[in-house]
């Protein structure tokens, strides 16, 4: 059995699935939770982004994870008026 803990918020993920129960990016493993809060920060940068770059892309959420390991969770921002 193998025991694999998220890298974000240290839980660890029950019977781990690739892409299903933990998502795996570049070095670093998420559970689903702290996935979605990821999918969710990176969602209104996305939108307003033109024209739109893989590389940007890609950095952001790295930026994002690394922010992440610091604080152990997902920096969510909000936006006021959506």
């Amino acid at each position: 059995m193998k025991h694999l803990y998220c890298d974000i918020c240290k839980k660890e993920v029950v019977d781990p699935i690739t892409d299903r129960t933990y998502f795996h990016i570049r070095e670093y493993d998420l559970c689903e939770t702290c996935k979605d809060d990821l999918d969710y920060a990176v969602k209104y940068s996305v939108r307003d982004k033109k024209p739109f770059d893989f590389l940007w892309f890609d950095k952001l959420r790295v930026e994002l994870i690394q922010d992440g390991l610091k604080k152990n969770r997902i920096p969510v921002a909000r936006p006021a008026n959506r």
